[in-house]
């Protein structure tokens, strides 16, 4: 059944006047998912204008009052867990096990968010004059410009929106073109929640009425998730504005099995790692390096794991791994492996995929050396192996190359942990645990090039959407 979906501003549910938007579903692409008018550049600024217009009696509300929306939205999001997590199967193609929890994380986001007023919210100094004190308090920013990608269509949103909204910024949101059902969904929880008019504005537009948002000269910060490429040039048009951006780009996230790791439990979570959401994560492992001693049995136990997926429709609660997203990506996917194969790549391991919908292949594929696809992030299930003589030549190629989100260290040895922490060149890093995860109370975010700003999630949220103010408080002559 196809859902009819609309953008939100200032309250209203509005059709766009852009042409046509048609929401597919990867595993068969004839099935039309939702349906609605594409907004535009015209939209879009009537979206800023009425989020300014908010600003001041929201801010103004106690942050427990804000708090008090995020959390009768989570639980209207927990209520529709199993019915909307199988729209977003549907919409994006992820498992639907998958589905549903990544509806239920939102939840669990908006209630960690609308808790907030019960944490600590400033900071006293003592001065050196007689009966003065220093408070940092902090404000919300203004109207931020949100975009957000399709491989997480409910649980991103919803941690770049509820640490906006709850430290008394209002929105406005650009969800992906690809997922507009789930982005209606969250909309829609928030609306019903009672969220004042005006404060939240969702707009289901293209890339053009992005570029509309982000270069907007009255937005005052831009929160992306996404592409390299279109995270800097829109880091780029906000420095030469002076708006503050936090930008999560991409990864290219290695497992490290080293040779004294416990082999079947690394199997495991390298498998997780790299094939789960069929790689279609920023943190998703897709690059291997294996210590030379333990790597024809890592890769036998590995092909081993690798054949048994089962690809198909995610619905099927028998599948473990669902299509990619769109034909465009599908076809990116399949000749970065072509292009790997024909520079002397070997095929470890693939598992089977049906030939209609938007499927590839799971892959193993370990490489001569360090070419093309060690750094190229094609955003897919496939994983790049290299052998290594040394712990230390393992962290050299882990840390090649200009990403730096997120790794996995496979060790017993304490001194080898202590040594990848110190060494790995990332902002997360997992120890005997799969490269991908995040939780809501602790950053989130990349090193080198695969993050730019402060980080999100967690305090580290409160950093980039509030500013300080330093107030000298003196009381008068007694």
């Amino acid at each position: 059944m196809s859902v009819a979906v609309r953008s939100l501003i200032g309250g209203a549910w509005v059709t766009g006047c852009e042409g046509t938007l048609t929401d597919t579903n990867p595993a068969r692409p004839d099935e039309v998912v939702a349906t609605g008018g594409r907004a535009g550049a015209s939209e879009m600024a009537t979206g800023v204008r009425v989020a300014r217009i908010a600003t001041s009696g929201w801010a103004r509300l106690p942050m427990s009052a804000r708090g008090a929306f995020l959390t009768r939205a989570a639980e209207i999001i927990e209520s529709n867990a199993e019915g909307w997590g199988e729209e977003l199967t549907r919409e994006e193609g992820k498992t639907l096990a998958e589905g549903i929890g990544e509806v239920r994380r939102a939840a669990q986001i908006l209630r960690y968010y609308g808790n907030a007023a019960d944490r600590e919210s400033g900071t006293v100094y003592s001065s050196p004059r007689s009966g003065e004190q220093i408070l940092v308090t902090r404000k919300p920013l203004g109207v931020v410009g949100v975009v957000t990608p399709f491989n997480f269509p409910i649980a991103i949103p919803a941690w770049k929106i509820a640490p906006a909204l709850v430290y008394g910024n209002t929105v406005v949101w650009k969800p992906a073109a690809a997922v507009p059902l789930l982005a209606f969904r969250l909309a829609q929880a928030l609306t019903e929640a009672g969220l004042p008019d005006g404060v939240l504005n969702m707009i289901l537009a293209d890339s053009a009425a992005g570029e509309a948002l982000v270069d907007h000269p009255d937005l005052d910060a831009v929160t992306f998730t996404g592409s390299t490429g279109v995270g800097r040039k829109i880091a780029g048009s906000a420095a030469a504005r002076g708006v503050p951006v936090q930008a999560e780009m991409g990864g290219k996230n290695a497992a490290i099995v080293l040779a004294d790791a416990d082999l079947e439990l690394a199997v495991e979570q390298v498998m997780l790692g790299a094939f789960r959401s069929t790689g279609q994560k920023c943190t998703a492992t897709s690059r291997l390096v294996l210590h030379e001693s333990i790597a024809e049995e890592f890769l036998a136990r590995l092909t081993v794991e690798v054949q048994e997926l089962r690809v198909g429709d995610p619905l099927d609660p028998d599948v473990t791994t669902g299509p990619v997203v769109s034909a465009s990506a599908q076809k990116s996917i399949v000749n970065g492996i072509d292009r790997a194969v024909g520079g002397g790549a070997r095929v470890v391991a693939t598992a089977e995929a049906p030939e209609s919908g938007h499927y590839v292949q799971p892959t193993v594929l370990e490489l001569p050396a360090s070419t093309e696809l060690w750094f190229e992030e094609l955003f897919g299930p496939v994983l790049a192996v290299q052998r290594a003589a040394t712990t230390a030549d393992a962290f050299r190629l882990a840390n090649e190359g200009e990403f730096g989100l997120s790794a996995a260290l496979f060790t017993q040895d304490l001194t080898n942990a202590l040594a990848g922490i110190d060494d790995l060149d990332v902002g997360i890093l997992h120890v005997n645990s799969e490269s991908a995860g995040a939780d809501p109370h602790v950053p989130f975010g990349g090193a080198k090039k695969s993050g730019y700003g402060p980080k999100e999630q967690g305090d580290a949220a409160r950093e980039f959407f509030t500013h300080t103010t330093t107030v000298y408080l003196r009381g008068g002559r007694a």
